[in-house]
């Protein structure tokens, strides 16, 4: 069936919109390809003066007139969402869902009456800027077309990569859905203590920020795992050490392994939630 979008963003929150930035800052698609749902006439807005791209608050005219739906709502309200347009859901449809916890298995069910081609992304923050990270599983219907569709979508926003297993997801959701989160606290606590210590809060920012860009840049762009990059920098005796040696005897390694595992247990709890089968 020939649609008039190609993309159908249902739910034009903060990540949805990281996503439209990839997809038009890179061209993979133009602006009349794509249109956006939301209840929110703020979110609306904001998303035509943004991107020039079509809005409107009926999620029913998204689905009939777009190949491509990407659902991108809370996963506590995307039952009665879907229940809202999933009469009209069609074979050629290709559903991506960036929703935390919910599985493809739960959207197929909803969508029983055909074999939905079903993709689950976790997509992160820095998409905005073109570094984001996702994680992609397909379901059980869908297609490799369906998948690599789904992986140029996201890696117009930075780079993805393919999940053979669907458990792992939320792992996936803990480490870099989550992940970002976990980098701006840290750079947090270096600011204050820049501060501290004497520095101007402007200061304190741009050298924390800075330092955090280039220690970032420099894992990937030398592939060197980042224990050895800490040692380079780590001399005996010297002020590394010094704080290296704080953060061992204030367990900060295992509290932030801990951090990472809390968020893979609520990934688990959020899919049991949304899952009526588990």
């Amino acid at each position: 069936m020939n649609t008039q979008y190609e993309i159908g963003v249902i739910g034009a929150g903060n990540a949805a919109e990281g996503i439209v930035v990839g997809l038009l800052r890179n061209s993979v698609l133009l602006d009349d390809r794509i249109i956006a749902s939301d209840p929110s006439e703020k979110r609306r807005e904001l998303f035509r003066q943004r991107f020039k791209i079509a809005v409107t608050d009926d999620n029913r005219h998204v689905v009939r007139e777009s190949y491509i739906l990407l659902l991108a709502v809370k996963p506590q309200i995307q039952r009665e969402v879907i229940a809202g347009f999933a009469d009209l859901v069609r074979e050629d449809h290709v559903i991506v869902s960036i929703m935390a916890g919910v599985s493809t298995t739960a959207i197929e069910e909803q969508l029983g009456h055909i074999k939905a081609r079903v993709v689950r992304v976790m997509p992160n923050l820095p998409v905005h800027v073109g570094a984001g990270m996702a994680g992609v599983h397909p379901g059980r219907h869908a297609r490799e077309s369906d998948l690599l569709r789904a992986q140029r979508i996201f890696d117009a926003g930075g780079k993805s990569v393919h999940i053979e297993s669907e458990e792992a997801m939320d792992a996936v959701t803990a480490v870099s859905g989550t992940g970002p989160a976990y980098f701006y606290f840290f750079t947090e606590a270096i600011i204050h203590a820049g501060m501290k210590a004497g520095l101007s809060p402007q200061h304190a920012a741009l050298l924390a920020k800075q330092s955090c860009l280039g220690a970032g840049r420099m894992m990937i762009e030398m592939n060197e795992p980042p224990n050895v990059l800490r040692e380079k920098v780590t001399s005996p005796g010297g002020t590394t050490a010094a704080a290296m040696e704080a953060m061992r005897q204030s367990k900060v390694f295992d509290n932030i392994v801990e951090a990472v595992l809390a968020a893979y247990r609520r990934s688990q709890e959020l899919g049991s939630q949304n899952d009526p089968a588990k």
